[in-house]
């Protein structure tokens, strides 16, 4: 269903700024016998909403149909290992959290993060639409998961039976959620008085001037900055009270949001500050955006066909949603790409959406031991290109894509 009026402040007269085409579900794998049925597509067009700043795709899928099976499993990554591990440890100490606190995790996928707050005794909730996967939370890491999507409701109940928050987290959920209004709603009926909401999410202004147009996909509906961020949480009663760069994912703006008349910390008038003097609540901000992605695309197909022209062999790494976007998008299918790689052995012996490239797990680089492999997972590069030591060693090579082509 195509949005006419923003889905944060209601506003219309939404400007565009990029159209990718249809293209398949970014998560949508598919089985042998699913590859001779044909793939649903969708639109994915960028806007810009000049009344409350936000960046916005146009086109809301089903939740149900994006997240009730989902194939993406946190804990196949160590970085977001580390990273969750390091958070947690931070929170435990600045947040006084013991036995007598909640924390509740929204989208908190199998565990990986809360597992860090039941080994220290603190009792935690974990909200995961995916049933596969929170079954998964709660049978390897023993984190209680409710198996529901969040909202104001949800909040409402769990506030009736006493399971008010001190500290609730929301990774990489922020720009998943349709309608982002009974998202905050929720948020403010499910913090306790003091509590705190911890959000991460992309950040716009790193989503711009880095190029990472390959994070758009039907799950990710928005693309916030502060000051579209402030807008919304004003409206429900709530405020940012802190709020921190963070360079995972490829740019990660970490919010602190609490209940409005909180002490807002110096950092957040600041970052304000540094938006508007940037343009990033005015329109020319992004009007470049599209004629870069385009050019981008000219350069690496201009490689993959130099490659195929002196015969080398192209595989890739990272059976990934943003992998989907950019190999649909930019027309990259079998002919450049023989095999992809991912650690995730949910996606293994799958096949990409709309492209039909096979899903293998990553000994296959060294079994199989193509020339060049296209790095799809750009966000991990430093992970991904460690633990590919020997078959970088052997001679094998990686293309990087975002925010440039680059053979490393």
């Amino acid at each position: 269903m195509k949005a006419a009026i923003c889905r944060s402040c209601g506003g219309d007269g939404l400007l565009d700024i990029l159209s990718l085409g249809k293209v398949p579900l970014a998560n949508a794998l598919l089985r042998t016998q699913d590859l001779a049925t044909e793939e649903n597509r969708y639109p994915l067009d960028l806007v810009f909403c000049p009344g409350c700043t936000l960046v916005q795709i146009t086109e809301s899928v089903d939740p149900e149909i994006l997240f009730k099976d989902y194939v993406y499993f946190s804990s196949f990554s160590e970085t977001m290992l580390t990273h969750a591990r390091e958070l947690c440890s931070r929170l435990t100490g600045e947040r006084g959290l013991d036995g007598n606190s909640l924390v509740v995790e929204i989208a908190s996928n199998d565990g990986y993060l809360l597992k860090n707050y039941v080994q220290r005794g603190i009792p935690v909730l974990g909200i995961e639409p995916a049933a596969n996967v929170a079954e998964k939370a709660i049978r390897d890491h023993h984190v209680p998961t409710l198996s529901k999507f969040f909202d104001d409701d949800l909040a409402a109940r769990l506030r009736k039976e006493g399971r008010a928050a001190d500290l609730v987290h929301a990774h990489n959920v922020f720009a998943h959620v349709p309608d982002p209004n009974r998202f905050a709603a929720g948020l403010k009926k499910l913090l306790k008085g003091d509590g705190i909401g911890l959000i991460e999410a992309p950040y716009v202004r790193d989503f711009i001037d880095q190029l990472e147009f390959d994070t758009i996909y039907h799950e990710h509906y928005s693309y916030f900055s502060l000051h579209a961020a402030t807008d919304l949480f004003a409206r429900h009663g709530l405020a940012v009270v802190d709020v921190e760069r963070v360079p995972i994912h490829g740019g990660t703006l970490r919010y602190f949001v609490g209940h409005e008349g909180m002490e807002v910390g110096r950092r957040v008038d600041a970052m304000l500050c540094e938006e508007r003097e940037a343009g990033v609540c005015n329109l020319p901000y992004y009007q470049k955006f599209a004629d870069r992605v385009w050019r981008l695309k000219h350069d690496l197909k201009s490689l993959l066909a130099e490659l195929g022209a002196q015969q080398k062999r192209v595989a890739a790494y990272g059976a990934s949603a943003k992998g989907s976007t950019l190999m649909n998008a930019f027309e990259i299918g079998g002919d450049e790409i023989e095999f992809v790689v991912d650690r995730s052995t949910v996606k293994q012996g799958c096949f990409t959406p709309g492209t039909h490239i096979p899903i293998l797990a990553p000994e296959a680089l060294l079994d199989k031991r193509p020339d060049y492999v296209l790095l799809l997972t750009w966000n991990f590069a430093e992970e991904i290109l460690e633990q590919q030591s020997a078959y970088r060693d052997s001679g094998g090579r990686f293309i990087v894509p975002v925010p440039e082509v680059r053979v490393v």
